[in-house]
C-alpha cells in the first residue's frame, strides 16, 4: 500500500479489524519511511453492480458519486464521513444480500433517502430537492410538510 505522504510502498499494519457493516476490513497502517499513519479497507471482489439510468443507459455502480452528494447535502452539518460510508455501506449489503446485479438509479435514490431521513432531515431535503428534481416551490414545500408529524 503505496504511503500518501511519501509514496513509499512498504507500510506495516498497526491495527486491523472489521468494518461496523461488516462487509470490509480496516487496517491502520504506518509508513516505514516517514511514519505516517494512514487507513485503508479491503473489501472482497464481487460482481460488478450496476446502475440502470433514467434513459436506459447502465453504467458502473460508483460509490464516490453518491458520497459527492451526501456530502454536498450534508454541508454544514453535523453529520460525519464515517455515518455517510456507513450509509453507502448498508445501501450496498442490501443490494447484495437481495442477489441483484442491477438497479434502478430511482430506486437507488430511495434507498439513500429512506436512509438520510433518520440522519438528518435538513440534507434529507437537500438531496431529495437534487434527486426528485423539484420545479417550484410547491414541490418543495410539499416535502417539507411530509416531514412534520
Amino acid at each position: 500500500m503505496r504511503c500518501p505522504k511519501c509514496g513509499c510502498e512498504s507500510s506495516r499494519v498497526v491495527d486491523s479489524r472489521p468494518s461496523e457493516s461488516n462487509d470490509a476490513i480496516r487496517r491502520r497502517r504506518e509508513c516505514v519511511r516517514c511514519g505516517m499513519r494512514f487507513t485503508t479497507y479491503e473489501r472482497r471482489e464481487e460482481m460488478p453492480l450496476m446502475v440502470v439510468k433514467k434513459d436506459g443507459h447502465k453504467e458502473a455502480f460508483d460509490r464516490s458519486k453518491i458520497m459527492r452528494g451526501l456530502v454536498a447535502a450534508t454541508v454544514k452539518r453535523d453529520v460525519s464521513v464515517e455515518t455517510l460510508e456507513e450509509l453507502i455501506d448498508e445501501i450496498v449489503s442490501t443490494l447484495r444480500d437481495d442477489g441483484l446485479t442491477e438497479v434502478d438509479s430511482q430506486d437507488l435514490g430511495k434507498m439513500v433517502l429512506q436512509r438520510l431521513v433518520d440522519v438528518d432531515k435538513v440534507a434529507y431535503v437537500r438531496f431529495a430537492s437534487v434527486y426528485r428534481d423539484f420545479k417550484d416551490v410547491d414541490e418543495f414545500s410539499e416535502e417539507l410538510r411530509s416531514l412534520v408529524p
